[in-house]
């Protein structure tokens, strides 16, 4: 059996509930404002989320269910290398997005909305709120887990991680949607991921 994953120095010290309910919600609610930015739009993003979007554009099925569909086989994975809280947290982090992404467009539409401008928020937002999410020992998708997984073992930043397996999915995007989305969604991409390998760096979280 593989040597198990050394989990870094922020979870191990951990956080109280309160602060675990306060860090989840705040990094949900930013994460899934940034994804209603994105579906507005008809555009895609990477890892589950990404194939997530691209099943339920085609299908016409609700993204959330999808979503949750998705991330399903890479619990069983999480559980045994990263633990139960991890895969826990992650799995309601995920249950979450899932419901939000499906009901917020029910209170937040939009009349006008400048693909560049709500890509770029997409990309700010769904990657801070993500943050938060990983800051609390959560995962917003299966394949995070693996970029996490990734990182804590070789020290090769999740983010970069990421880009790298977004590569491959907007390759194949590029022949199922029109060459202007594909471009717009990895331009929002491009955004969430920086986001994610300038800032989650384990030397700079220090829990007091």
């Amino acid at each position: 059996m593989p040597a198990p994953i050394e989990i870094p120095t922020e979870y191990r010290q951990g956080h109280t509930p309160l602060e675990d309910v306060q860090g989840l919600a705040i990094g949900l609610l930013t994460a899934s404002v940034g994804l209603v930015f994105l579906t507005s739009l008809g555009f895609l993003t990477g890892q589950t989320a990404g194939l997530a979007l691209i099943i339920s554009y085609a299908t016409g099925w609700d993204f959330g269910p999808v979503f949750i569909a998705v991330n399903v086989p890479f619990y069983a994975f999480a559980w045994r290398r990263l633990g139960a809280e991890f895969t826990l947290k992650s799995a309601f982090c995920v249950v979450a997005l899932s419901l939000m992404v499906d009901y917020l467009p029910l209170g937040l539409a939009f009349k006008t909305l400048d693909p560049v401008l709500g890509t770029v928020i997409f990309g700010v937002l769904t990657g801070f709120g993500l943050l938060g999410v990983i800051r609390h020992k959560g995962s917003l998708g299966g394949l995070g887990v693996v970029a996490l997984m990734i990182q804590d073992r070789t020290g090769f930043r999740a983010g970069y991680v990421q880009i790298i397996v977004d590569g491959v999915l907007f390759a194949v995007a590029f022949a199922l949607f029109p060459t202007r989305v594909v471009l717009y969604s990895l331009f929002g991409a491009v955004i969430l991921n920086g986001v994610i390998a300038f800032n989650h760096r384990r030397d700079r979280y220090i829990a007091d």
